[in-house]
């Protein structure tokens, strides 16, 4: 199981940067070399760069893990992509693009309403590295991340000169 979620984890990436590349931009995927940048992408002119961290998940899943640094607004010129990958030969990849202000701002709210929250057996929740983005809304005060399907225009923004 944890090789076949590396290769998923990297074959997003992959397939990120691919959809950015047909997009008309340089993407580089930085291959673990860069603790917050899975890929560097600019524009044709080299002139403007966003940073993307991607975070994968198979569609069809009710949620897609992040780490603790999903609590962190890197600026706007960092974005997270969670990539729907999935299984090989079906179709429907999904992407959410996520500037990197909505994500910290809606993930530390969703973290602190859960650790207020009560275990199964009634106990307080021990805190966690792991964060959750529920990809449909279980309730009325989850964050409903769907405004943020295939809105590559967020980062295209960012790259005109």
């Amino acid at each position: 199981m944890a090789k076949e979620k590396s290769t998923r984890g990297a074959a997003s990436q992959f397939f990120v940067a691919g959809e950015l590349a047909r997009r008309g931009y340089a993407a580089v995927v930085t291959l673990g070399n860069t603790p917050n940048t899975d890929i560097l992408c600019s524009n044709v002119e080299g002139t403007r760069f966003v940073h993307v961290q991607v975070k994968t998940f198979i569609p069809g899943n009710s949620r897609c893990m992040v780490g603790e640094k999903a609590e962190i607004d890197f600026g706007e010129n960092f974005f997270w992509v969670l990539g729907g990958i999935p299984e090989p030969g079906s179709d429907g990849f999904q992407y959410y693009v996520i500037p990197s202000h909505e994500m910290s701002v809606n993930i530390k709210k969703a973290h602190s309403r859960w650790l207020d929250g009560t275990g199964i057996r009634k106990a307080k929740r021990e805190d966690s590295s792991v964060r959750v983005v529920w990809l449909k809304p279980r309730n009325a005060d989850d964050w409903d991340v769907a405004q943020y399907k295939d809105r590559w225009d967020l980062i295209e923004q960012m790259l005109r000169p």
